[in-house]
């Protein structure tokens, strides 16, 4: 999940509010960092594994020079190329595995995104739809109207709907009894039930854009009565997960546990005694809860940006955008904008690439892919000091995305 407070963005977890990364501060890594690269040589383009390195390097050293970092970059026809930096988790000598299981948190958003989208295409429900028609009086009161929210305004965050992570029970819960609710896995429902106690940001249909987790479990709960009763789960895993053999993607749902390689997040907790968060079921919705590796994620994104699991026109419909205001332009004051489940952020080299961020609990990954579909990179970071300065990651990894992509022909 992504907030913004005052212009200044704040990272925070999906099923949080901004004050848990205020909370909890990362344990320093005890061993030095592990790196290297598996695909040798000079890339098409000019850029190399050296290349890769180098610019994983300013990710790290953006985020304080702690933090574990991996990147994978796939190219149509080639080897990918991959670096990392860090070690497997606190006090440990083993290096970062060089495909990593994570958390995706609202990385997840395209993945519900284009499961909705596929039941468009199958004349199941309409983008034009209102949530009042499939969800009758879910969204009402306190000046929520559903009947005036579509389908396609859920999807590109501008039904003005409140974040119900923002709400400041849910804060406060994380914030002060992380451990009480760190297997909390509550419907969600129930948590639009949370976000209908608050009035809406702005009036849907007023051209305003506002970020909302609240959208993606309301967007999942059509899904679920326009399939005919399929969860949200069950539609991804049939329409995005096996189509395009992801086979270190899942959704857990409540089950606590990662099944692959993955990285221990530990994080500083009350009284400062070390908090391993790897294990928890707070991301378990349709807003945060796939689970995914550097390799599929290139895999999926590539997908998207080339059309693989979309007729043309829905294609076309995910990146028909709206400026975004929760990020910080993209490099040389370029704005890109939000489609559906999507961003789109112009390359230096003209055309732009297609990607969603995910930050979650200590762990922060951004996916990206030409518009083509011809190239993917993925960054994935694992915080082991404290939180980091996100504004400077994100500088960083945007001109690593830059770099690959503009490279790769």
């Amino acid at each position: 999940m992504r907030a913004s407070r005052e212009g200044h963005r704040t990272v925070v977890a999906a099923w949080t509010a901004a004050a848990v990364l205020t909370a909890l501060t990362a344990v320093p890594a005890v061993a030095n960092a592990a790196h290297g690269h598996r695909a040798g040589g000079r890339g098409s383009g000019g850029y190399s594994a050296a290349d890769l390195r180098r610019d994983l390097a300013a990710v790290r050293a953006a985020g304080g020079g702690g933090v574990n970092v991996v990147a994978r970059l796939d190219r149509s026809g080639r080897p990918p190329l991959l670096a990392r930096y860090g070690t497997r988790q606190a006090g440990s000598t083993a290096p970062v595995p060089w495909d990593p299981e994570f958390r995706t948190a609202s990385t997840t958003k395209t993945f519900t995104a284009v499961a909705v989208l596929q039941l468009v295409a199958q004349g199941r429900l309409s983008l034009d739809d209102t949530v009042e028609h499939w969800l009758p009086g879910v969204v009402s009161g306190n000046g929520n109207d559903g009947s005036r929210i579509t389908v396609r305004d859920l999807l590109r965050q501008t039904s003005g709907i409140f974040d119900y992570t923002s709400d400041p029970t849910v804060a406060d819960r994380i914030q002060h009894h992380f451990a009480a609710v760190r297997y909390d896995d509550t419907p969600a429902e129930q948590l639009v039930a949370v976000a209908m106690r608050h009035p809406p940001v702005f009036a849907p249909g007023s051209g305003r854009w506002a970020y909302s987790n609240t959208n993606y479990l309301l967007a999942a709960m059509i899904a679920t009565k326009a399939s005919g009763g399929q969860d949200w789960a069950s539609l991804v895993e049939h329409g995005i997960i096996a189509p395009l053999g992801l086979r270190h993607t899942y959704i857990p749902g409540a089950d606590p546990f990662l099944t692959g390689p993955h990285e221990q997040v530990t994080l500083t907790g009350p009284a400062g005694r070390p908090l391993d968060v790897t294990e928890q079921s707070l991301q378990h919705t349709a807003d945060s809860g796939v689970v995914s590796t550097p390799s599929d994620l290139d895999t999926f994104f590539e997908a998207v940006a080339s059309g693989r699991l979309l007729p043309p026109a829905l294609a076309a419909e995910m990146r028909a955008t709206v400026p975004y205001d929760d990020l910080p332009v993209p490099p040389a004051g370029r704005q890109g904008g939000y489609g559906l489940g999507i961003r789109v952020v112009p390359l230096s080299c003209g055309g732009n690439y297609l990607m969603h961020e995910g930050d979650g609990i200590g762990v922060y990954s951004r996916p990206a892919a030409a518009s083509d579909g011809r190239a993917a990179v993925t960054v994935a970071i694992t915080t082991t000091t404290a939180p980091v300065d996100q504004d400077r990651v994100d500088k960083a990894v945007e001109a690593l995305t830059d770099h690959a992509l503009c490279a790769r022909t």
